[in-house]
């Protein structure tokens, strides 16, 4: 089995691992966590009873060794890139570099709020308090959700456009496109489930 092979095996297991993250900080006991609970106390408790405290504990932690596995996977694509297009593969690492550091920064920022909301009794101060901390720290959503968005152009334009050695209609191995596809369902971890589509395609592939 090739180097590359070995990387996007491990970027599979990271990107399920991630999503299985994300499930832990959207399915509650109580229901399925949706933001705009987070503007009533009453819905936004009934959600969180139950649920136990290891949950976002585990989702944090787990968290960042699951990007730590899938940051291979992405700088193995970047690495690849280069014989083709030098400014696309130049984007796609700065982009990793982008999703890897704001991502990581963006998972404990989501998880933290959940602990802190069910450690403090699910009070409406505990919810005034986490909904002030997601927003001040939204723009590590917002930095990591945009190095996919670059990443995602970059692999797409040289796919499609014919410069790789990949056939056109792979450019469909890709996490943007697949993940506006999944988006819609509005199913936990959809990121995640797309980024493991991606690699296991592009695995036969390449």
């Amino acid at each position: 089995m090739s180097v590359m092979k070995i990387t996007f095996l491990l970027a599979i297991a990271g990107h399920l691992l991630c999503g299985v993250c994300d499930c832990l900080l959207t399915y509650m006991p109580g229901g399925r966590f949706h933001f705009e609970d987070m503007k009533d106390n009453g819905r936004l408790s009934a959600v969180f009873k139950g649920m136990p405290l290891r949950n976002s504990l585990l989702s944090m932690l787990l968290g960042c060794l699951a990007m730590f596995l899938f940051a291979f996977g992405y700088l193995a694509l970047a690495h690849w890139m280069r014989a083709f297009s030098e400014p696309c593969a130049v984007l796609m690492l700065i982009s990793t570099v982008m999703v890897l550091t704001f991502g990581v920064a963006h998972h404990v920022f989501c998880g933290m709020p959940e602990w802190l909301y069910v450690k403090m009794g699910r009070t409406e101060e505990a919810r005034q308090l986490i909904t002030e901390f997601f927003k001040k720290t939204s723009v590590t959503l917002i930095v990591c959700y945009l190095g996919f968005l670059i990443f995602g152009v970059s692999l797409f334009v040289p796919v499609v456009s014919g410069w790789t050695p990949l056939p056109r209609w792979a450019c469909v191995f890709n996490i943007l496109p697949l993940m506006l596809v999944l988006m819609p369902t509005r199913v936990g971890g959809s990121g995640n489930w797309a980024g493991a589509v991606m690699f296991l395609g592009l695995m036969f592939l390449l």
